[in-house]
């Protein structure tokens, strides 16, 4: 069973944004307008309330909603791995489990945010939550959002405890921890990068694929970072990774999702709006963004939009 996660849960998993509607309600028509493109665009696999998907903003009634929609849209199509973490153990577990009966093919559980717990407490949250359920968990560690960093030991002391810990997700820019996941945890780990300008080197070390918020914006490109490294068309592959460099700055200009909304909101594919306490970005990286776009030719500069 896991095996066979381990082979399909690769390449570009798109973490997908939560779309709100004018009364700020969460737009089911409009994710799956945004999950049918990704399918449609080649993405491999698809990935909600992670980081982009805005979690914290949700209730638990509506990360239900969120996950439910993806999985009964994707329809086996691609791969769905929701995001089931919390700082509340015990939303955790309930989530997790929810993500298990609706039909999931794994789930992606953030290492705890703003509680600070160590080693040992990160250890136990997260062999509770593989021990629950039967579906693979991927580790998510991001110690910029979290202010604790799951350590390379911690991690393979889960993987060899807990068969269904298959992967991690770093967002993690100490480039020799990541190194040390796969020496530690064993070369057929999944390894992801959440780190924009590490998803290429880490496809070069041995990594399984990227869940990249840029996906967002160019499924098709981040999709095909993977598929180019994959066919060992390398030169091709590194020409892709420096000519995304661009917009995968300014989409970070400001607290993520904030410019993605943004742009996905130019590009006519969402209302951009974000729940407080996040909001938009400046009306000058607005602007920046826009020009970012039609330098992409995303946009069009004169009608505003590309057909």
């Amino acid at each position: 069973m896991y095996q066979e996660a381990k082979r399909r849960l690769r390449g570009s998993i798109a973490p997908i944004v939560t779309p709100f509607d004018e009364q700020m309600n969460v737009d089911v028509q409009a994710l799956k307008g945004l999950i049918e493109w990704h399918i449609a665009s080649g993405t491999h696999g698809i990935s909600v309330t992670g980081t982009t998907g805005e979690p914290s903003s949700l209730t638990i009634e509506e990360r239900e909603l969120v996950m439910e929609t993806a999985i009964k849209t994707a329809a086996g199509r691609v791969p769905v791995v929701p995001g089931t973490g919390s700082t509340n153990h015990a939303e955790a577990l309930h989530l997790t489990k929810r993500a298990q009966e609706m039909g999931a093919d794994a789930a992606m559980v953030i290492v705890p945010y703003y509680n600070r717990p160590n080693q040992q407490a990160l250890y136990n949250h997260f062999k509770t939550i593989a021990d629950s359920v039967d579906i693979p968990i991927i580790i998510y560690n991001i110690p910029g959002r979290t202010a604790v960093n799951l350590e390379v030991k911690t991690l393979a002391r889960l993987a060899e405890d807990c068969r269904n810990i298959i992967g991690v997700k770093e967002s993690n820019k100490d480039f020799e921890h990541v190194n040390r996941v796969l020496l530690n945890c064993g070369r057929d780990f999944l390894l992801y990068s959440g780190i924009e300008l590490l998803c290429y080197p880490m496809l070069a070390i041995g990594g399984a694929g990227h869940v990249s918020a840029t996906a967002n914006v160019m499924p098709k490109e981040v999709a095909d970072l993977y598929n180019l490294w994959m066919a060992g068309e390398v030169e091709a592959a590194i020409d892709l990774h420096y000519k995304m460099m661009p917009l995968n700055d300014v989409l970070f200009k400001d607290t993520n999702p904030g410019p993605l909304k943004t742009a996905l909101g130019m590009m006519g594919k969402m209302n951009p709006a974000l729940r407080l306490p996040m909001g938009p970005p400046s009306v000058e990286l607005q602007q920046e963004i826009r020009q970012t776009l039609i330098s992409y030719g995303l946009l069009d500069e004169k009608v505003g939009m590309k057909e």
